[in-house]
């Protein structure tokens, strides 16, 4: 796992370039803005503060959010988890995925989509993930944290359906046993929900197969002071940065 940031190397942006649009000359390298975005991922400040040795900030912002309404980003990110997967000797798509959700604090300026976990007494949002048995990400969706797991979870798999051939199973903890199985069953044919979480008699942490990547996967966030809590106005910035985090660890893995 690589803990510090470093700007793209060769190898590595010739894995991410044949997803961006790069087909015509422009004013600032996408390489550039690339190297920008996950500088701020990894050190994070401020859009106005970004170094003078990236392009302007309005630029790199501009793109941050054009790749992520434009579905850029998100067809990247699907293109560099097929790569990892075949490098890993596995199909290019997978037939199992984990779902589970983190908590996790927002900064005091953010007021849209925010709410209270009772649960976990966190005052913010919910990152709610997919992830395959690698721990990589294929879909994300941000919401209130005093929303449920179970009524909100389809909105995390309902970009997935039709597109993951191969899906037979989603795993899930308790909380996703009465509504999201039941529009698993209504909406996505041939797909079962396994309910699978720690036995009630244990203490503390137990790690719980295959579903522990996801688990995995929220540690790796700590590494990236971007996502140390919700930064964001929109929930749909903090989805790109969750995202562009899967990027970034699979260049890694891929160099």
């Amino acid at each position: 796992m690589q803990t510090q940031y470093e700007s793209l190397t060769d190898s590595q942006w010739q894995h991410i370039k044949e997803y961006l649009p790069i087909q015509r000359k422009r004013k600032h390298n996408l390489r550039d803005v690339s190297d920008a975005i996950f500088w701020m991922l990894r050190i994070s400040c401020q859009w106005r503060n970004l170094p003078k040795i990236f392009p302007p900030w309005k630029s790199v912002y501009y793109y941050f959010r054009k790749w992520k309404k434009d579905g850029t980003l998100q067809r990247l990110n699907e293109g560099l988890n097929q790569k990892e997967r075949v490098r890993q000797g596995k199909e290019p798509t997978p037939s199992m995925l984990s779902i589970d959700s983190q908590s996790i604090k927002a900064a005091p300026f953010v007021s849209q989509d925010r709410g209270i976990d009772g649960n976990k007494r966190i005052n913010g949002r919910k990152r709610h993930i997919v992830t395959d048995t690698l721990g990589l990400i294929w879909s994300v969706v941000v919401h209130a944290a005093n929303k449920t797991d179970g009524k909100t979870a389809h909105l995390v798999v309902e970009p997935l359906v039709g597109y993951l051939h191969r899906l037979e199973k989603i795993l899930g903890d308790a909380a996703y046993k009465k509504s999201f199985i039941d529009w698993v069953q209504e909406n996505v044919l041939g797909v079962e929900v396994e309910i699978s979480s720690r036995p009630p008699t244990s203490k503390g942490f137990v790690p719980v197969k295959w579903r522990w990547v996801t688990e995995q996967t929220f540690g790796r966030f700590n590494f990236f002071r971007r996502l140390d809590k919700d930064h964001e106005k929109t929930v749909q910035s903090a989805e790109a940065w969750v995202l562009w985090q899967n990027c970034q660890t699979i260049l890694y893995r891929l160099e």
